[in-house]
């Protein structure tokens, strides 16, 4: 299936958009050029398009399987995964001194986006050791960093997340596996853990498992929790694998997408594990990971988004019907594609805005910066994930009859993108935290990055008046029904909370759209439909935001099954 990397619009979104100077400007990231920058993205988008691309059929068609314990993925996979070790795909953001490049965040979150446009499935173990990579870098002791840390970054060996459980699972506190100590400094890891992507494979000699567990007598809820790292074989001292641990794929599940990607029932049966962090601290450890997770779950929406939307414009453009020729020239099919088009701009801008902020912030460790990143997290990871699903869907509806035939492939990215709205923290939960602990802050944070959206709307008054005002007002009402927002109590904001966070990203797509606008005319006609089509949507949605809990449990679990 075709794909085209989109090497330009990362270009153009970090010299003019994301505000990437900032990051490369600074003495921890000063090695991020407009050289090294060009490399990273052409050598991604190479892999993608000629490597990558190739198998998203294929693993579609062929899924992963369990035979006799052993996982088999599917045909070329293991050839893909050698190639993204090879080119260190694995460690652009990983510390040099475990072999990784140290770039910034926002050039790993570029890879991200453009590797799962291509390969969604394969993907997946990529980010997922990225996510280990940086639990392990700030939470392991120096032992498990040396041994570990060089064959995680390398590709060498593969990393997964253990957080579910059949009774825990986005109640995280309510896991029941246990770890009990050896007396030899290990740990003895016992339980089930299910839906763990990536829990095996065929192609790498080592698989290294991340997994919540309670110690005994630890306080009840999350407040117990600690984390193992627990590893398919178990190492000797020059990290060559050796015994294989007592643990074991039990099934694998059939889902609705990502076929080629495994997600497994794991069981542990007193496995070796090394404590991650300390006792009772796993949690913390744990959202290291998946904080690193959430902004590149974002972007493989926005990366589903973008392939969706390239297959959508080849069909629009080559089907022929009725008297105006391509359907390219019906004006809803030109809608729905400058939507797509439009909406996967604005995810991407947002995705991009959030890891320059976290980039900054790790390299000033200015509060503010810390603030705005933990700000847009949430944003970005449920609004990319929501436009990966809208927009696949659109461009099933753009192909006709043909999205619903498999053949076409139009139907396969919405059925890989599907689970993004969920895992990684569902959606809902990005938004409660979006109005909860993100605006403990009173929404400081929030008021700041508001003032900034409104100065840039007084900028482009000159040339773009009607956008600018409408982006200036949209800003407005955002910032009243934030003030009411951090007024009211947790039930009323929690709610609100989806509305209000997609009115947020609304309001954030128009501005940064505005921003395109002025820095390229040719930009204008699609930051005149994300303005003017797109983001007066915010009304309707703070609009129900403020209603809070008003009347929502008036209606009575005996109405909703009737």
């Amino acid at each position: 299936m075709p794909y085209r990397a989109p090497v330009a619009d990362f270009r153009f979104l970090l010299s003019h958009v994301a505000g990437f100077s900032r990051v490369a400007a600074t003495a921890r990231f000063a090695d991020a050029n407009d050289d090294t920058v060009g490399a990273i993205l052409s050598g991604a988008a190479r892999l993608c398009q000629e490597v990558l691309a190739p198998l998203q059929r294929v693993g579609d068609t062929h899924p992963a399987r369990l035979e006799n314990g052993l996982v088999r993925t599917p045909p070329g996979f293991s050839g893909g995964y050698r190639a993204m070790a090879e080119g260190g795909w694995f460690s652009v953001a990983a510390d040099p001194a475990f072999g990784g490049m140290g770039l910034p965040v926002t050039l790993a979150t570029a890879v991200n986006d453009m590797m799962s446009g291509a390969c969604i499935a394969l993907h997946l173990c990529n980010l997922l050791t990225q996510g280990q990579i940086e639990a392990l870098e700030r939470h392991a002791s120096d032992a498990v960093k040396a041994l570990y840390l060089p064959r995680l970054v390398s590709g060498e060996w593969l990393g997964t997340m253990n957080l579910t459980e059949p009774q825990a699972g986005s109640d995280v506190g309510a896991l029941r596996t246990r770890a009990e100590a050896r007396g030899d400094g290990t740990y003895a890891v016992t339980g089930q853990k299910i839906y763990i992507t990536w829990a095996d494979n065929d192609f790498t000699p080592n698989t290294c498992h991340l997994v919540l567990a309670r110690l005994p007598g630890a306080p009840a809820g999350t407040r117990g929790i600690s984390l193992f790292l627990v590893p398919k074989f178990l190492p000797d001292a020059a990290g060559n694998p050796g015994p294989r641990n007592r643990l074991q794929v039990v099934s694998l599940e059939h889902k609705l997408g990502l076929h080629g990607s495994p997600t497994a029932v794991m069981q542990y049966d007193g496995a070796r594990g090394w404590m991650v962090g300390a006792p009772n601290g796993g949690m913390a450890a744990m959202f290291t990971m998946m904080n690193n997770a959430r902004l590149a779950v974002g972007a493989q929406g926005v990366g589903v988004a973008d392939a969706a939307t390239q297959a959508a414009v080849r069909h629009a453009m080559g089907r022929v019907q009725g008297g105006a020729g391509a359907i390219v020239n019906h004006a809803d099919v030109r809608r729905m594609l400058a939507t797509m088009k439009a909406e996967v701009f604005s995810a991407r801008a947002i995705a991009l805005s959030c890891a320059v902020a976290i980039d900054m912030a790790r390299a000033t460790g200015a509060p503010d910066w810390q603030a705005r990143a933990a700000l847009l997290t949430p944003i970005a990871k449920a609004f990319g994930t929501d436009t990966g699903v809208d927009v696949a869907s659109m461009g099933i509806q753009v192909h006709g009859g043909m999205g619903v035939i498999e053949d076409t492939g139009a139907a396969q990215y919405l059925r890989d993108v599907r689970v993004t709205t969920i895992y990684e923290g569902t959606n809902g939960i990005q938004a409660m935290d979006l109005v909860g602990r993100k605006m403990m802050d009173g929404g400081e944070a929030a008021f700041r990055l508001l003032d900034e959206v409104q100065a840039g709307a007084e900028a482009a008054r000159q040339t773009l008046p009607d956008l600018a005002g409408d982006v200036w007002t949209a800003a407005e009402s955002l910032r009243k029904a934030t003030e009411w927002m951090v007024e009211q109590t947790m039930e009323d904001r929690f709610a609100g909370s989806v509305p209000y966070l997609r009115a947020f990203a609304r309001v954030l797509g128009g501005h940064l759209h505005l921003r395109a606008a002025m820095a390229d005319a040719g930009r204008q006609p699609l930051a005149r439909v994300a303005i003017r089509r797109l983001m007066p949507e915010h009304i309707g949605l703070l609009a129900q935001a403020r209603e809070g809990a008003d009347g929502l449990f008036d209606v009575s679990p005996g109405d909703l099954a009737a």
